[in-house]
């Protein structure tokens, strides 16, 4: 009675046992036994066929083709894959900064060098002798001024004052030869130099010229080098225990599901890089504020900061202040001897020369067709065009690095059907995160601590900031360590946000000690005088008390 339902019940175990067996078969790990081989690892320990998962401790627990030693390995493999991806997309920007730093700097210290060569080949063929024996102060110009580029602590406007005080000693010994001048005349005479103007306008244009144009040179290479040295930084990422777990679910959970050739989905993908690199991304505000300050100093450069325009003709300009202290010789030294006293006169030998004789006819003006070709073989002009293309297509990198890692076909599949949603293949649905540190809250993928901010992070975001306010100093021509005093401020800058106004310092009256010979006291010794009255005016009251008690 029973026989039949026992033999049905058999052969269905049987039937089922076999289906069972046959799935089992099917589920072999031979695929990723090779992509395992593809990424250099030993293939020992690695099961041919599925094994239970409960050993696992990121990928799924089921069925699976990896062991804990192969999920640890493809643990560390996935940081290493992240750091290449981070590598990769920040190589280009990397590449800008230190190229273009290296084009600026090499141009900048060329310039100056053709600068210096053109003077001291002009100076000679003109002045000859005179200015060989007096080189030095010349030399010592662009030796200052280099040291002011290459990140010196100089004064550029002292530099140049005393350069001109040296020169008019020089030049007024010169022309009035048939004298001898002590030392503490010589420092009476630059003592004139404001007052005489011997050497016409063209010192006070030359240094608001130079003062300008060398703060916005150096500062922009700075900011090239500092550009160059937070991508380089920032670019080494420090992947935390949180973003390890969530790169190893994504990259490589799929080998142990038993499909080593599927990728992840383009959002899921987001959400994860959003997670790894939340602090990358709050970089992003300092860094787009460093770019435009940048940008506007660019301008500068390319404008009325040009050091081009001021160094090539700086030889030309120097000659036309000698030849216009050689015009009005006769007035300064007359100006100088009223205010200095009369020099004792020279023996026989030199007083016989005159100012004619001295400087004769080699006095004339230059003509720069002679001139050196242009450093490094280009312009500034070209070279601030290139550099400001590529500023602009590096605003808001840090905040899009993850969107621009995830949209490589290497890393993620287009087909939001068939790629890896971090359990199965099929479509991701949870919402991708907002960029930054504070939205990763409720980020589905990486758990990240948003109340510990990343302080090498914090570091950098100090180092642009700083450099910011540096470029923002030069863009209105003033050093962060000497502010130029001149009076001549360029453009305005309109539209820029930054202010081109001469900054206004407020300086107290010095004060002057009262002339004891004045019977009228000041306001103030008035006042200071009532507490001593009030005392004595006490003491009176008081006195007559007691005098009315006794």
């Amino acid at each position: 009675m029973w026989k039949t339902p026992v033999v049905v019940f058999t052969s269905l175990s049987l039937l089922l046992s076999l289906s069972c067996a046959g799935d089992v078969k099917s589920r072999s790990c031979s695929d990723v036994r090779q992509a395992f081989t593809t990424k250099g690892f030993s293939l020992h320990n690695v099961p041919h066929q599925e094994i239970q998962g409960e050993h696992l401790r990121v990928c799924s627990q089921g069925y699976t083709c990896c062991t804990s030693d192969m999920e640890d390995r493809l643990g560390q493999q996935s940081k290493v894959d992240f750091e290449k991806l981070v590598d990769e997309s920040s190589h280009t920007i990397r590449t800008v900064f230190t190229s273009r730093h290296k084009k600026f700097d090499e141009f900048f210290l060329e310039l100056l060098d053709n600068s210096e060569k053109s003077l001291n080949d002009m100076f000679v063929r003109t002045y000859g002798k005179l200015y060989t024996h007096n080189s030095e102060m010349f030399e010592d110009l662009f030796s200052e001024l280099k040291r002011y580029y290459t990140g010196g602590n100089v004064n550029l406007e002292e530099v140049l004052n005393d350069f001109w005080s040296r020169l008019l000693e020089r030049m007024f010994q010169l022309l009035n030869s048939q004298y001898t001048f002590t030392d503490d005349y010589l420092e009476c005479i630059s003592k004139y130099t404001d007052q005489l103007k011997p050497f016409g306008d063209v010192p006070r244009k030359l240094k608001a010229q130079v003062t300008k144009a060398f703060i916005a040179a150096r500062s922009f290479v700075q900011g090239l080098m500092v550009g160059r040295e937070v991508a380089n930084r920032v670019a080494k990422v420090n992947i935390s225990p949180g973003c390890s777990k969530a790169l190893t679910k994504m990259l490589f959970c799929p080998y142990c599901g038993g499909m080593p050739g599927l990728r992840p989905c383009a959002n899921y993908c987001q959400n994860v890089m959003r997670g790894c690199l939340a602090n990358q991304a709050d970089l992003d505000p300092e860094w787009n504020l460093f770019i435009d300050a940048m940008l506007l100093v660019a301008d500068r450069l390319a404008g009325p900061f040009n050091i081009e325009a001021v160094m090539e003709p700086i030889d030309v300009k120097i000659s036309e202040a000698i030849m216009t202290m050689q015009d009005n010789s006769i007035q300064v030294s007359s100006k100088v001897f009223q205010g200095c006293g009369h020099p004792k006169p020279a023996g026989m030998g030199r007083s016989a020369r005159g100012i004619s004789d001295v400087f004769n006819s080699r006095f004339r003006p230059y003509s720069p067709e002679e001139r050196p070709t242009t450093a490094a073989g280009t312009s500034l002009d070209r070279l601030v065009i290139d550099i400001k293309d590529k500023l602009r297509e590096s605003k808001r990198f840090w905040s899009s690095l993850p969107d621009s890692i995830c949209a490589e076909d290497t890393v993620t599949d287009p087909d939001e059907e068939q790629c890896w949603n971090s359990h199965t293949k099929g479509r991701y649905f949870p919402e991708v995160v907002k960029e930054g540190l504070t939205n990763q809250l409720n980020n589905p993928e990486v758990e990240v601590d948003i109340t510990r901010p990343d302080t090498f992070i914090r570091q950098q975001i100090m180092t642009l900031r700083v450099m910011t306010n540096k470029l923002r100093n030069a863009y209105n021509g003033k050093d962060v360590y000497f502010q130029d005093s001149s009076d001549e401020e360029s453009g305005s800058g309109s539209g820029s946000g930054f202010t081109t106004e001469p900054e206004v310092i407020h300086t107290e009256p010095p004060i002057l000690e009262a002339d004891r010979s004045d019977p009228q006291p000041t306001a103030g010794a008035a006042h200071r005088q009532k507490p001593s009255l009030q005392l004595l005016v006490c003491v009176l009251g008081l006195t007559a008390l007691v005098l009315c008690w006794r």
